[in-house]
């Protein structure tokens, strides 16, 4: 299967890469562009059944996180820096975990070990194969943003539902159906990489006691509180910003 991805940043700079939120694109990071792209390479990806990436039969985390070994691989990347939002940083965690050779250090936002309820889950999944994407999207500024972010950027957040609703909605189903199967609670005490952990203030999806969590099985693992709701990297990108580039200086300090 075939990745689509996009390249920024100068050439042999230390390679941060970038995982989507269930229903958007590696479009979405475009708020981190500039501040990631002055010191890091940066590589970001569409999520299988996200934009230009196709889905391919059954999903599930552990296929989310190879294909992040694959493109790795593609692009001969020996190690990389992971941040994800939402199910990226679920696809982080398991990277964390599985394949901690491949990674620098893994930054979590917006996220958590096991991400809701797989009946939940599930039945997200058969109502947009049925009736298509039209429904969550126009549901989903409740759960990406605070009031005050709809009411003071209305066009960025109708752009993104725009988005949504015009996507590939099997795509989007077969996430759901492995979001479903994904809990990561118990292997994320084995982990022992860098963890920055990002939780939104606000966030009624992941919310900050799921981001806690996660704090308290990883030995080490940072965590930064930003006054956001669930996409905070859209929604305060500059508070984003700031807690991930200390974070990923920090690894080269001293």
């Amino acid at each position: 299967m075939m990745v689509n991805y996009q390249i920024d940043g100068p050439e042999h700079a230390p390679v941060v890469i970038l995982s989507n939120s269930l229903g958007t694109t590696l479009e979405m990071w475009q708020p981190q562009m500039p501040a990631l792209t002055a010191r890091y390479r940066v590589v970001r990806y569409d999520t299988r059944g996200h934009g230009g990436t196709r889905a391919a039969g059954n999903v599930d985390l552990a296929q989310l996180g190879l294909d992040v070994i694959d493109l790795l691989d593609h692009l001969q990347i020996a190690r990389a820096h992971f941040c994800g939002i939402s199910m990226g940083g679920l696809t982080g965690l398991w990277l964390a975990r599985y394949r901690p050779q491949r990674l620098l250090s893994a930054t979590v936002i917006n996220s958590a070990a096991r991400i809701g309820d797989e009946k939940g889950w599930r039945q997200r999944a058969r109502t947009v194969r049925e009736e298509g994407l039209s429904a969550i999207a126009a549901s989903a500024p409740e759960r990406w943003f605070t009031p005050a972010f709809r009411q003071a950027s209305p066009q960025i957040v109708s752009g993104l539902c725009q988005r949504l609703a015009e996507s590939s909605a099997g795509g989007y189903a077969a996430c759901c159906e492995a979001l479903a199967k994904a809990d990561m609670r118990e292997a994320i005490a084995a982990i022992t990489l860098p963890v920055l952990l990002i939780a939104g203030q606000y966030d009624p999806v992941t919310t900050l006691a799921d981001a806690q969590l996660i704090q308290q099985r990883i030995v080490g693992a940072q965590l930064a509180v930003v006054p956001a709701s669930h996409l905070s990297s859209i929604e305060v990108p500059e508070s984003v910003n700031r807690a991930l580039l200390y974070f990923l200086e920090e690894q080269y300090a001293g």
